[in-house]
């Protein structure tokens, strides 16, 4: 009996042992599963996320860059495509006559693009007296405001074909044979930018010369 009895205790312990490394066995491979199969992956993807994210980002970022790039180009581009306009191109009249108390005169002159193409004006138009034998006379011109217009500083005029910009073109007319006073026939209108003039015939007496011209615009108020 006694041994019948050990052989059975032994059994049991066997059995309990077997059971109980059964059980480390399992846990141990859920715990290598749980780490292998669940948490690791899920780092993994997270970085390929994270650098996807980044990667779209990056490009974007280029994407943006670029464009920009392009429009700066494309606006450079377009402004030097804009050739300034030549003497030869315009057609340079008076337009309305100003005057005014205090021996104050002046007159708008106009320039309009003949060329067949787009040009462009920025500026202040250049001016000189000329007498009746077309000989230069002392002449002084003042850029800015005048008697009758305030001046609108320079800015860039892109002229279509047919279209026109203007200045304001003032002085001062003494009596005739004045002391200082200069007798002129002609006008010489220079355009911004050129070495060439167009002539008017301007038949006045100006006070020691002195001419006041506002920059171009396309139109400019007046007061009178």
């Amino acid at each position: 009996m006694y041994g019948t009895g050990g052989r059975h205790r032994a059994h049991r312990a066997a059995r309990a042992a077997e059971q109980e490394w059964g059980t480390i066995t399992v846990n141990e491979h859920q715990n290598t599963t749980d780490q292998a199969g669940t948490t690791k992956p899920r780092h993994r993807a997270d970085r390929r996320f994270g650098r996807t994210v980044i990667g779209l980002a990056a490009v974007a970022g280029l994407g943006l860059a670029a464009w920009a790039s392009t429009a700066d180009a494309a606006t450079s581009s377009t402004a030097r495509a804009t050739p300034t306009c030549s003497a030869a191109a315009l057609k340079v009249t008076f337009g309305r006559g100003l005057a005014g108390g205090m021996n104050h005169q002046g007159v708008v002159i106009t320039l309009r693009n003949l060329s067949g193409r787009t040009c462009a004006l920025r500026g202040y138009p250049g001016l000189g007296l000329e007498n009746s034998a077309h000989k230069k006379l002392t002449a002084h011109t003042h850029w800015g405001n005048t008697w009758y217009a305030h001046n609108p500083g320079k800015k860039t005029l892109a002229l279509k074909d047919g279209q026109s910009a203007e200045a304001v073109v003032a002085w001062t007319h003494a009596n005739t044979g004045t002391s200082g006073a200069v007798r002129a026939s002609f006008l010489e209108i220079t355009p911004p930018g050129s070495t060439q003039h167009k002539t008017l015939a301007f038949p006045q007496w100006v006070d020691h010369g002195d001419l006041s011209v506002t920059a171009l615009a396309r139109h400019i108020n007046v007061t009178s």
